[in-house]
């Protein structure tokens, strides 16, 4: 322990390594571990346990908008990539194949899944007859495997958990409102869950996704100013349902193609909440979804421990039974103060201090990871004193990562500006462009930042392209991205 801060030596500050400072929180908070398959990491149960909390509201909204739970196989055959053109090209890359099984060369080889809208699409088209069988909601929680060249744990690895739903349609109107009220679901759940202000846009047509007519996004600003894309929802069309031939009954007594969506987010995240909230203590976990939200820790003599245990186990029976995620650190062995860096370190939202005059006084201590702050509260009632800290926490996580996303946003008029700007500061940059793919990868080949997404809200509108000075047809937002 470092002496005149405090902090935990073994992190890298954020300033002086941000990759470092990431990769240093997440293996000393035990969030993973590496496993001996490249690219591929194992989830230590803090980790898991993130995933879960997330996976758990999320699939309540789904199922709130009508959505049902299915799983499909994890081994796709390899000629179902070939019917949709430019899905096949954009995951082709990426697509590990399964050639041998039982000492036999496969007749035809079988992908391991990068995304399963071929899966859907060959099963939709069995079960789909009639517009009576529409709209079909389904979602699958899964794995999936895309052979990444470089890796970082969460954000980008070779294997990753997600969630992706796939649905199908009368029309194009249907499937556009699924689309967007998929954003806006996801949009919803990343800012007042996660605490993550993100921006809401459509994808250039060079970055959206592969076979997609349109593709949306929320973008989510890290604290090195680099963009984590933390959801998506496509508009399929009848793309899919061309190519795999799902087809319907409509009310005119018409043969019809199904318009279809798909939309996801995964694992990475775990790595945006952290890179978003972290310090240079460590992590600093969302209440609403941190595994524990309270860590009580016993203080004082030797000779009043027996008291102050009985009463910490008390009020932890209370916040337990108050739906609060609790634990108790009563070990003896290890000092108050090691108990306070290493949960600080961990990103618990709240630390309950209990002591024998606290105990004389009726009160207990509860302590901000994110402020500090020390607030004295009767135990009367603490259930309801630390849900209100819960709140307060989640609220002032959110105007932090807010505020810093507002001071890292800057206009730029061409391309020299945002080079310069890019060297000098991290952030997102609006500019114009013009529409022209030319202009877009120019900005990519001499700055490195690809067009995140075309802002429905921007903060500033533009008329001119940054790179060709011609009229803008949108405003864009551009970033160096995970």
């Amino acid at each position: 322990m470092s002496k005149d801060k405090g902090f935990v030596t073994e992190i890298t500050p954020q300033a002086e390594d941000f990759s470092r400072w990431y990769i240093d929180v997440i293996k000393k908070a035990e969030l993973m571990d590496y496993s001996p398959v490249r690219g591929c990491i194992v989830f230590r149960p803090e980790g898991y346990e993130l995933w879960e909390n997330i996976q758990r509201d999320l699939d309540r909204r789904f199922k709130e908008t009508g959505h049902r739970n299915a799983y499909f196989p994890l081994l796709i055959p390899e000629s179902f990539f070939q019917k949709e053109k430019e899905h096949v090209e954009g995951f082709n890359p990426e697509l590990p194949m399964v050639t041998e099984a039982g000492g036999e060369i496969l007749e035809e080889r079988l992908a391991v899944r990068p995304t399963s809208e071929t899966m859907f699409g060959h099963m939709y088209a069995k079960w789909i007859n009639s517009y009576r069988d529409l709209p079909l909601l389904i979602n699958q929680w899964a794995n999936v495997f895309r052979w990444e060249k470089r890796t970082m744990p969460f954000l980008r690895t070779s294997e990753f958990l997600w969630q992706e739903g796939h649905t199908a349609h009368e029309d194009e109107a249907d499937a556009r409102r699924e689309t967007m009220q998929m954003l806006d679901v996801y949009t919803d759940f990343v800012e007042s869950v996660l605490a993550i202000p993100v921006i809401k846009g459509q994808k250039t047509p060079s970055e959206r996704f592969a076979g997609a007519v349109d593709t949306y996004s929320i973008e989510a600003m890290m604290k090195d100013g680099r963009a984590v894309q933390a959801g998506t929802s496509h508009y399929l069309g009848t793309k899919f349902a061309v190519a795999f031939d799902i087809k319907y009954l409509s009310r005119e007594n018409t043969q019809e193609y199904c318009h279809t969506t798909s939309w996801g987010v995964s694992t990475r995240l775990i790595g945006a909440l952290i890179m978003v909230h972290g310090d240079d203590r460590g992590l600093v976990l969302p209440p609403k979804v941190a595994p524990t939200q309270v860590i009580m820790i016993p203080i004082g003599p030797p000779k009043t421990r027996e008291t102050v245990i009985a009463k910490t186990d008390e009020l932890f029976a209370q916040l337990k039974a108050a739906g609060i995620r609790v634990r108790v650190d009563d070990r003896s062995d290890v000092s108050p103060g090691w108990k306070f860096n290493e949960y600080e370190m961990r990103g618990i939202p709240i630390r309950l201090e209990l002591g024998p005059r606290d105990l004389e006084n009726g009160v207990c201590v509860l302590v901000s990871r994110v402020t500090g702050e020390k607030k004295q509260v009767p135990l009367d009632n603490l259930a309801a004193s630390v849900a209100e800290m819960l709140e307060e926490v989640h609220a002032q996580m959110y105007e932090r990562a807010l505020e810093f996303r507002e001071s890292h946003l800057f206009d730029v008029e061409t391309l020299d500006q945002l080079k310069a700007a890019f060297e000098e500061k991290r952030g997102f940059a609006y500019a114009g462009w013009c529409g022209d793919d030319a202009c877009e990868s120019k900005v990519k080949e001499e700055t490195g930042a690809t067009s995140r997404n075309i802002p429905f809200e921007p903060q500033t509108t533009k008329s001119v392209c940054l790179c060709c000075g011609k009229p803008a047809a949108h405003t864009v937002v551009f970033a160096r991205a995970y």
